[in-house]
């Protein structure tokens, strides 16, 4: 919970940047140090002493909101704000700090101090269970299978809180900053792309939407137990060839080009592979990162690819190799009759295993 502000990256400031005030009262902090981060790096851009319990700064603000802190001496956690609109003011104080008791400026500040008036009950939840982790024996199973259990509710009560917010809020900045700093590892990755989904079109293509797209994108790229987005693409007829259409069998997914040599290395253990288990309720699909017709289908010919193939001929911008965050071939994954995502990247006798273990 340490890093309820974690700084992200990749959000760009717009061009066409204007001055925005931000200010606030601070009872109590007269002397601190007072320093304003944005989300770029860890370098403070500015920093203060508080004088009169008063603070004033001058924020770079574009045509797209972004993300900045106020950490204040002595304090653990920031307090958020989001850039844009009309000049931000906050009102709190040292003991209360990052909390403020009352805030003016635009709706996404508003929503971002929301968020952290419902995290901060668990924020104060961690730093006992830390306490409490540090002061258990190692020996001591019992105690441990008991923390365990709370650590697993807290987890849990994150996690709705978490969601309850951002259905609450989806048109807030604050609630794709939520997903991508307490969610993303304690959700699995089809809930977390249902959550992102349920945000407004505006989150969604903003900087720290595009930042997500790109994470959830590596998810697919990666992630195993999580379902088979669904593509269309034309075999050597020009036939629309859909991966739905193989719901019901265990289906491997193999990219491949003809130029490729580890590709064709390879055909012949997928060849084998096929060959064993075709009869096993199991079938391949092919997806060519070729970009040359003849190549292609002459070198499905001579490696014995007796499997439907589907090529858009686009070479490495083939679209469900963009799809899917393919970056090397061979690759490939293996999908259940459910449609789920099992394994990926079997290879030679590995592939032959994982079919045997399934396929009994």
């Amino acid at each position: 919970m340490k890093g309820i502000f974690l700084l992200a990256a990749g959000a760009l400031l717009s061009a066409g940047v204007y001055a925005q005030q931000v200010s606030g009262t601070v009872k109590g902090a007269n002397g601190k140090k007072l320093y304003l981060f944005d989300d770029q790096d860890n370098n403070p851009d500015d920093s203060l002493t508080i004088q009169n319990e008063q603070f004033t700064f001058k924020v770079k603000a574009g045509k797209e909101p972004s993300v900045y802190a106020l950490i204040l001496q002595d304090v653990n956690y920031p307090m958020l704000f989001v850039s844009g609109g009309e000049p931000i003011h906050f009102t709190t104080t040292t003991a209360t700090y990052p909390l403020a008791s009352a805030v003016k400026g635009n709706e996404n500040t508003v929503a971002m101090q929301a968020y952290q008036k419902a995290f901060d009950p668990l924020i104060k939840r961690a730093q006992d269970l830390n306490q409490e982790a540090r002061e258990i024996n190692p020996e001591d199973e019992p105690t441990k299978n008991a923390f365990r259990k709370k650590a697993d509710q807290f987890s849990k009560d994150i996690v709705k809180t978490g969601t309850d917010f951002i259905k609450s809020h989806p048109k807030s900045i604050a609630s794709i900053w939520l997903m991508m700093n307490e969610l993303r590892s304690r959700v699995e990755p089809a809930e977390f792309q249902q959550l992102f989904e349920s945000l407004d079109k505006s989150v969604r293509e903003s900087a720290y939407g595009n930042s997500v797209t790109a994470y959830i994108k590596s998810l697919k790229a990666n992630a195993v137990n999580i379902p088979a987005d669904d593509f269309s693409q034309e075999d050597a007829k020009g036939n629309p060839v859909k991966l739905s259409s193989f719901r019901g069998k265990y289906v491997l997914v193999d990219f491949w080009a003809s130029w490729c040599g580890p590709c064709r290395q390879e055909n012949p253990n997928v060849v084998k592979a096929f060959n064993k288990y075709k009869g096993k309720n199991f079938t391949i699909l092919g997806v060519s990162l070729d970009n040359d017709r003849d190549r292609w289908l002459r070198a499905v010919q001579q490696d014995g690819l007796a499997w439907t193939q589907v090529s858009d001929l686009k070479g490495w911008g083939n679209e469900v190799a963009v799809q899917y965050g393919i970056q090397s071939i061979p690759a490939n994954m293996l999908i259940g009759p459910d449609g789920t995502i099992l394994a990926r990247n079997l290879r030679g006798e590995e592939l032959e295993q994982k079919l045997q273990e399934i396929l009994k």
